[in-house]
């Protein structure tokens, strides 16, 4: 499995972003896909991420009511819909995929097995 994030940039608080992830290499289907990030001198934390069914949604408190997740399965493709952004929302943004995952583990970064590239988003105040 192949994942190109994109759509990151530099914005300034309270604007919105569209991060996108797309797939190759196999399908969606029975695939945990998830979206963490990093910022400068933090480890990398849980953002949001769709379930193995493809329908239940999970988000860090951090960013809930704020961020959607969704995803275009004819597309392969992932998105993270980023509204209400704030200074502390700056890091690079990762998307990643997890197979044969439990529910329980999805906010685990290191059980994915598949990895994006990352896409920096900046939010100034």
């Amino acid at each position: 499995v192949q994942l190109q994030a994109s759509g990151g940039g530099l914005v300034q608080a309270g604007d919105s972003l569209r991060l996108s992830c797309a797939a190759s290499g196999r399908s969606f289907r029975n695939v945990v896909l998830g979206w963490f990030r990093q910022a400068p001198g933090k480890e990398r934390e849980f953002v949001a991420a769709f379930s193995r069914n493809g329908v239940n949604t999970f988000y860090a408190d951090s960013v809930k009511d704020r961020f959607t997740i969704s995803r275009d399965n004819v597309k392969n493709t992932v998105y993270l819909h980023m509204n209400s952004l704030k200074p502390d929302d700056t890091a690079i943004y990762y998307c990643a995929a997890g197979l044969n995952m439990i529910q329980s583990s999805i906010r685990t970064s290191r059980l994915y097995d598949y990895w994006g590239q990352g896409t920096q988003v900046t939010v100034s105040s």
